[in-house]
């Protein structure tokens, strides 16, 4: 959602306005339902899937959009402590999607996921570990590229993308086995 800060976002909603001009970045695939289990084709390869990037699009960016960056996160691995599956950044802010199977636009950077790759792997919870939730994210960033450094991890990229995104939106999906 566009940052409108809370309080103004509550204030309005009080009052029966809504921001000016603003308006919700939205993330969709064709792939992946909000929700919904993810299909076997976006599921870590060791686990028995396809580890298949799903087709992500977004709209609804702010015209000020520099860059994207997009990532996957399951919060509920590692006992709370999560898990990151794909970073992208320094998607140009002509960037509006991405085809399935991941493949990055020129001067796009991937960074190194909690498997200790660049790349996208997908969903391989533990068995028995219950129902794990994945966040599709698209980061709005007010700057052509990303000063995180050519080894990017999630844990490293999420403070940076929380505090100077100017809007993101997710979507999440979820898998267990």
């Amino acid at each position: 959602m566009v940052k409108c800060v809370m309080a103004a976002a509550a204030l309005a909603a009080t009052l029966g306005n809504s921001c000016q001009g603003a308006s919700a970045m939205e993330l969709t695939s064709p792939d992946v339902a909000p929700g919904a289990s993810l299909a076997p084709a976006q599921v870590f390869s060791q686990c028995g899937g396809g580890n298949v990037a799903p087709a992500l699009a977004w709209a609804g960016a702010p015209a000020s959009a520099k860059s994207f960056a997009v990532t996957l996160f399951d919060p509920d691995a590692h006992g709370g402590q999560g898990w990151w599956h794909w970073i992208v950044y320094n998607l140009p802010a002509t960037t509006h999607s991405l085809a399935r199977g991941g493949a990055l636009p020129q001067g796009a950077d991937a960074g190194r996921n909690d498997f200790g790759r660049k790349e996208y792997d997908g969903a391989c919870p533990p068995e028995g570990s219950g129902t794990h939730h994945y966040q599709f994210t698209v980061w709005a960033m007010p700057t052509a590229t990303l000063d995180v450094g050519t080894n990017a991890t999630g844990e490293a990229i999420e403070p940076y993308l929380k505090v100077h995104a100017i809007a993101n939106a997710t979507l999440t999906a979820t898998y267990q086995r």
